[in-house]
């Protein structure tokens, strides 16, 4: 009998062998550290620290001496309208410390941020500006003298602040920030232009540092004329030897630019809203 037939071999059904993986031409991860935020200039540092002595003596007229620490200066209390509650000294600040010096949970809290590197919103706040420090080096030429005859004096009476903050203040101002304790204090100046018996323009100097600071540089609505370049001579002539800083945004911080500043570096104002 012939022999039967072999059977068939089964199909190979064993999974088909895994295609080789494309080689991965994906750039390497960066690994390189991240670069270093550059340290403020000695500029930005005399004037944020300007700032914080002129706060704090504005403050101390409202009954709120403040701390100061190497980081910054606070108030335990809020400060009065347009006065932040902290400023801060050196970048760095440990935001945590900072706020658990300050009653930050109730609205209108305001923290400046002299060197723009904090985070504040995860503690509810937001950015309410921001702004440059400015810097005019001592024996900077004085800008020439405006032609409006105006003539810059220092504020000594109580009526003559009054008369000073009425302008300032216009229109809708507080009427009681500047206080005549200011008047006691020496290492400050409330500045007022005249011109044929109106006061025209003004400005506060903070003097008890390494730097004459200016701050709250107003004119009248209707005077055409800058009040830097009577100001700056007025510093000039009774502080030469002193750098002049303060701070500037928008307009008013290209002014200060035209008349022999420059921006020393950025700060930011926080404010917990309502």
């Amino acid at each position: 009998m012939p022999d039967a037939p072999a059977p068939e071999p089964a199909p190979d059904r064993s999974p088909a062998p895994a295609p080789e993986p494309a080689p991965d031409r994906s750039p390497a991860p960066d690994r390189s550290p991240a670069p270093a935020r550059s340290a403020p200039s000695a500029a930005a540092l005399a004037a944020a620290r300007d700032n914080a002595g002129w706060c704090r003596a504005l403050c101390r007229t409202h009954g709120l001496p403040g701390e100061e620490t190497a980081d910054a200066w606070t108030s335990p209390r809020r400060t009065p309208p347009y006065y932040p509650d902290a400023v801060t000294l050196r970048p760095g600040a440990d935001p945590a410390a900072l706020l658990a010096r300050i009653d930050h949970a109730s609205p209108g809290c305001t923290v400046k941020d002299s060197f723009a590197d904090l985070d504040l919103a995860p503690a509810g706040f937001r950015v309410l500006f921001d702004a440059q420090w400015i810097h005019r080096p001592p024996g900077a030429p004085v800008p020439p003298a405006p032609a409006d005859g105006a003539v810059w004096r220092a504020v000594r009476t109580a009526a003559g602040l009054e008369e000073w903050q009425r302008a300032w203040a216009a229109p809708d101002g507080p009427p009681d920030l500047f206080r005549p304790a200011l008047l006691d204090d020496p290492a400050v100046r409330v500045l007022a232009a005249h011109r044929g018996g109106r006061l025209v323009a003004g400005a506060v100097a903070h003097l008890g540092g390494a730097a004459a600071g200016v701050s709250n540089v107003f004119t009248a609505p209707d005077h055409p004329e800058p009040a830097w370049p009577g100001l700056l001579a007025v510093l000039a002539a009774r502080r030469p030897t002193l750098a002049v800083v303060g701070y500037e945004h928008g307009g008013d911080l290209d002014g200060a630019l035209r008349h022999g500043f420059r921006a020393a570096g950025p700060l930011r104002v926080w404010i917990r809203p309502d």
